[in-house]
């Protein structure tokens, strides 16, 4: 693909204020974390598609030059049939992916650890209206047999109907599914009636390990509706419902409105999208967390105390420490307790996170593993 074309920005308009405001930042761009990828900032490329598409006016919701070309490339990458619905946010991108699959009374299995059960506040049951169905995984990944555990009791009237699967790739526990194991999922669910969504939050991340096409493991697999994600690969803000059959793609006309997840201004994020997928950013800011997060691995999984609880196959690392070093550790470095109850943790890489972060990270964790 060709690297984005945007036209050049508009004059600034006489008598508004240039640059920073007095005092600007108001944090220390110094400081490194592994919270979160959604601690980085925004990517500069990102940030310069932005201003170039801020000049004169678009048609707004979506009727812009940005998202129509956005379109496009979208079907360029899962095929044809695809039909691409920018939102605002990861939580609001799944409640209305999974409101497009299942009716009122419909429910969806899903891993404990799914970003939908644990992470949403009851969105998708609150907002959403219907029920999540969680089965418990040692790796954050569900199979055809976990899915069984909860796939049943159709056509009792005292049952939510399980009639979707909800996958995350990667999973919270930094896994990934292979198109194989994504196509048995999606035949063994379509076997059953049920239809199957993808929360891609970090899709990027998955395809940049996998070294495949993003095909193989989401539309050719079986996938019927996908959430493609922007803001944790360098995005200020947006992600990307992308349907993938037909009767999807008509609910998602009505449902984005619906619940509050339909821009004025579109341009913006389409955009942003434009410039991580156009010339392949998307896949190498991925790829550079996941190198990141390799680094971090290899730096700390021979060290007294430290237990690597979790395959490292994307841009996070689990861990479970001795007790007080991760409070010690978190004076310098801020990062979150993933299940206190064990002392396990989680580092999280992203575009932006370099060498000499993980050099300096890793030899912190040394010294307080040595006091």
């Amino acid at each position: 693909m060709t690297s984005p074309s945007f036209s050049t920005p508009a004059p600034s308009v006489p008598g508004t204020p240039s640059g920073s405001p007095a005092g600007w930042p108001l944090h220390d761009p110094t400081v490194r974390g592994f919270a979160s990828d959604n601690y980085s900032g925004v990517h500069p490329e990102v940030l310069a598609a932005l201003a170039a598409a801020n000049g004169g006016h678009q048609v707004s919701y979506g009727e812009d030059e940005y998202t129509e070309r956005l379109s496009d490339v979208m079907k360029g990458l899962f095929g044809a049939s695809a039909e691409s619905f920018p939102v605002f946010n990861g939580t609001g991108a799944n409640v209305v992916s999974l409101q497009s699959l299942v009716p009122r009374w419909g429910a969806v299995v899903c891993a404990t650890t799914a970003h939908i059960n644990v992470d949403e506040n009851g969105a998708p049951e609150r907002v959403g209206g219907l029920k999540l169905l969680a089965v418990p995984t040692e790796d954050g990944k569900l199979t055809p047999e976990l899915i069984d555990r909860e796939a049943w009791g159709w056509g009792d009237e005292h049952r939510a109907q399980p009639l979707a699967v909800s996958l995350t790739q990667t999973t919270e526990l930094g896994t990934r599914y292979t198109a194989e194991e994504v196509t048995a999922i999606a035949e063994h669910a379509h076997s059953l009636g049920m239809k199957v969504h993808m929360d891609g939050a970090r899709l990027a991340n998955a395809a940049a390990g996998l070294g495949s096409d993003v095909r193989a493991f989401t539309s050719d697999a079986g996938i019927d509706v996908l959430t493609f994600g922007g803001t944790k690969n360098g995005l200020l803000f947006g992600e990307c419902v992308v349907a993938l059959a037909p009767e999807t793609a008509h609910a998602l006309k009505y449902l984005r409105k619906m619940d509050m997840q339909l821009a004025s201004k579109m341009r913006f994020i389409s955009a942003q999208f434009l410039a991580l997928l156009e010339g392949g950013l998307w896949l190498r800011s991925a790829a550079h967390a996941n190198a990141m997060a390799q680094r971090l691995r290899s730096a700390v999984e021979g060290l007294d105390g430290v237990e690597l609880t979790q395959p490292t196959e994307s841009n996070g690392v689990f861990a479970i420490l001795p007790d007080g070093v991760a409070d010690r550790l978190r004076e310098r470095f801020r990062f979150y307790d993933w299940d206190p109850a064990r002392r396990e943790v989680r580092w999280m890489c992203s575009f932006d996170t370099s060498e000499d972060d993980v050099d300096r990270f890793a030899a912190a964790l040394r010294e307080e593993l040595g006091r």
